[in-house]
């Protein structure tokens, strides 16, 4: 076998031991050291003066000494305090009150909770579990449609992939090599676009057929402007504060993404005690809970970067652009098979693994199409919400069901979310038509730099 047809055999082998359930990173590194012993081995050479052990400490390093990736533990702890905070019972409480003559309020309080959570946590399992307790049973009661019920928390819970502080953004931001800024001024429009339109289908449906979401009971709604006014200053007011400044001091220059985050961590400390939840428990569960993320991320970039590293070596990374540009795509038939193929990934696998193990296939090929990686970026984070809400794996749906009442059957859970997952087809296809709406709001903050 030549050397290119080695590497194919290796990304084969890695796809299939990965299907029997294997841990992906660790079966990443294994296979970049068993395939590059044998491409940079030479006769007599002894066992550890082989240079693959040299390329996986290289490698450690490169990852480890990332200024991007600092500010993955630093947002995920500020997600782990406030989801914490007990301040998401008060936010939905609040928002129920202040939209009590929206069609479908409860759904609208839902959709926009989710999005206020999801951008603070960035945390899907997070968003939908504590959605999933606090909001589904509330629409129950109130004599809802379980179908629409259950798709608010899904759809509304995965928002935090897309919206800005998104943790998938920085990685994708470390994998790509672009800036993590311009990425997050890039998901603003998109993000904010999605989640719109979440909210005008819950009211179109209720609109149309009242009976998927009734009305309120006068006496659940008639409080005074005053309380409102103080619930609101008390839930929403807070959060968003914590929101506007992480985002705004990213967006307009005044702190790095790693700054910032280290920033809205110490906020998010000041705002869980002035909730009177700050103790030494909750602090120990935060940091393990943010240690083990973090270092599930940093195997995945070890691994990946010794397998992708070596995949090139063998000659694989070429024998898959030389049959991408042989198939003489435009570049919008390229986007789109591209998107495709990351969609049908999404069933078995997790955005993670999608970003930095299969992501880099692509990025080599997107200057041979003229495509900006930050465009590419956000069309990946529109298709990777689609893989928490489509079976077989529907992460979202599986964490609802842990959660929810017995009466809400998993099939109610699939057909709620579906209509949500085309809402994300229409999005990637209007950011398609309109590059625009991702890259006018880089261009106008940061032009050319």
């Amino acid at each position: 076998m030549t050397d290119p047809q080695i590497g194919l055999l290796m990304l084969c082998l890695f796809i299939f031991i990965i299907m029997l359930g294997f841990p992906i990173a660790f079966t990443l590194m294994a296979m970049g050291v068993s395939f590059g012993f044998y491409a940079y081995y030479t006769p007599g050479q002894e066992f550890f003066q082989n240079r693959v052990f040299t390329l996986l400490v290289q490698k450690t390093f490169e990852v480890t000494s990332s200024d991007v990736l600092v500010a993955v533990p630093l947002f995920l702890f500020m997600g782990y305090l406030v989801e914490r905070a007990n301040i998401l019972d008060r936010l939905f409480h609040s928002l129920q009150l202040s939209m009590k003559n929206v069609p479908g309020a409860l759904a609208v309080a839902t959709l926009i909770t989710c999005a206020m959570f999801a951008t603070a946590t960035g945390i899907v399992g997070a968003v939908v579990t504590l959605m999933g307790l606090l909001a589904l049973p509330a629409m129950l009661r109130a004599g809802y449609d379980v179908r629409l019920s259950a798709g608010v928390v899904c759809a509304g819970g995965c928002l935090g992939i897309l919206i800005p502080p998104s943790i998938l953004l920085i990685v994708y931001a470390a994998t790509a090599g672009v800036s993590a800024v311009k990425l997050y001024a890039a998901a603003f429009i998109p993000g904010f676009m999605l989640a719109g339109f979440y909210v005008l289908y819950a009211m179109t449906r209720a609109i149309i057929n009242p009976a998927l979401a009734p009305k309120l009971p006068k006496e659940q709604t008639d409080v005074p402007f005053s309380t409102v006014l103080w619930a609101l200053a008390t839930s929403f007011l807070p959060l968003a504060l914590l929101i506007v400044s992480v985002l705004g001091a990213i967006l307009f220059g005044l702190a790095t993404p790693s700054e910032a985050a280290a920033a809205g961590a110490l906020m998010s400390i000041v705002l869980a005690a002035a909730y009177r939840s700050l103790n030494y428990e909750m602090m120990r569960e935060s940091v393990y809970l943010t240690v083990r993320a973090t270092a599930m991320v940093c195997y995945l970039f070890i691994g990946s970067w010794t397998f992708s590293a070596v995949f090139a070596l063998l000659g694989g990374q070429s024998v898959v652009e030389e049959f991408f540009l042989s198939m003489n795509l435009s570049p919008v038939m390229f986007l789109l098979l591209t998107q495709v193929i990351i969609f049908l990934l999404g069933w078995p696998l997790e955005w993670t693994e999608i970003i930095i193990i299969f992501v880099p296939i692509f990025l080599p090929l997107l200057p041979k199409f003229g495509i900006d990686p930050v465009f590419f970026g956000i069309l990946v984070a529109l298709n990777t919400q689609t893989a928490f809400n489509t079976p077989p794996v529907a992460m979202a749906a599986f964490y609802l069901k842990g959660v929810a009442p017995p009466q809400v059957q998993l099939s109610d859970i699939f057909s709620g979310a579906l209509p949500y997952v085309f809402m994300v087809f229409l999005t990637m296809a209007l950011v398609y038509i309109f590059p625009g709406l991702a890259l006018w709001l880089p261009e106008v903050l940061y032009g050319n730099r």
